[in-house]
């Protein structure tokens, strides 16, 4: 089974604070470390954790950061073979996380606003060979649009996790297949303003009615609504977790879950039941990378013959 992955790397530079700081305030007693991040890296690798092919796609810079990137992706076993290699700086994630696991995030995109459309389109026997196409939003629009469109001129099947959310080109609606945004994302997409109250149920039908797909708006705790390409809407159980300790890496844990489970051709409740799982396997442990499952870390999809 094979995942193509357009999206982001970057190094996410992480501060634990005892609570997160106001305008012009300082806060002391935090810890920080470095690491590997960036939305679609972390996709590829929790996807090729839980026993799928992939490729990926995304821009580094000529850095330490965009080295250690290469390095991390073959000790995965990720094919990183297209990643270009841009003329600004690797992007960086600056994250503040609080003791409750809560998080804020600050990014400088450097060089991965060099992802354009000529990058992806030399992407495009990879994202051809592939069962799932996962693609997320930390990229320009441009690379975007061209993977969602090659995806679905080659019949793969597209997965968007619509992070970080902006309102989408009416073009882009009707080549995705699966949409995955969460309660804050979903109005942003819509196009909704801030005064306008809808539920939750409202939210998900409308964002399935726009691509004619399938859309799973998640909501954390609550775990998630799913509904089908004929409209009907499924509540997905949350997965119990005793004690979050960092939130960060869930979002990515979830998307990767839901495409090998899709790819894997099980039923779409089904699979959300198993991103479910793996995001909450995520936030139990400290830093996205460690977070991420492995096969074994996780209850089997209904009939896995793995």
């Amino acid at each position: 089974m094979k995942i193509a992955v357009v999206g982001s790397y970057g190094a996410g530079l992480t501060m634990r604070v005892p609570k997160a700081p106001g305008a012009g305030e300082t806060v002391s007693g935090g810890s920080f470390d470095e690491g590997p991040g960036g939305k679609g890296s972390n996709q590829a690798i929790g996807a090729a954790r839980l026993g799928a092919e992939v490729a990926f796609l995304t821009a580094i810079g000529d850095d330490a950061f965009g080295r250690a990137a290469v390095g991390l992706w073959h000790d995965e076993g990720i094919d990183a073979s297209k990643v270009v290699t841009g003329r600004g700086a690797t992007m960086v994630g600056f994250i503040l996380v609080e003791p409750s696991g809560e998080n804020r995030i600050a990014i400088a995109s450097g060089a991965l606003d060099e992802l354009d459309a000529s990058a992806v389109r030399s992407f495009a026997d990879e994202i051809a060979a592939a069962d799932v196409l996962v693609v997320s939003m930390e990229i320009p629009e441009e690379a975007v649009l061209e993977a969602l469109r090659i995806g679905r001129e080659c019949g793969t099947t597209t997965v968007l996790n619509p992070a970080p959310a902006r309102p989408l080109p009416t073009e882009a609606w009707a080549l995705i297949d699966v949409i995955t945004p969460n309660q804050t994302e979903a109005p942003v997409l819509l196009g909704l303003a801030a005064t306008k109250t809808a539920g939750d149920e409202e939210l998900v039908r409308a964002l399935q009615e726009r691509t004619r797909g399938c859309a799973i708006l998640t909501r954390g705790a609550g775990g998630s609504l799913l509904c089908e390409a004929d409209g009907t809407v499924t509540v997905i159980d949350p997965v119990p977790v005793a004690h979050v300790v960092d939130t960060t890496g869930a979002g990515d844990s979830y998307t990767a879950a839901l495409a090998v489970a899709i790819g894997e051709g099980r039923p779409l409740a089904e699979a959300a039941r198993f991103a479910a799982a793996a995001g909450a396997h995520a936030v139990t442990i400290a830093g996205v990378i460690p977070s991420l499952p492995t096969r074994s870390d996780l209850p089997s999809p209904i009939g896995s013959t793995r």
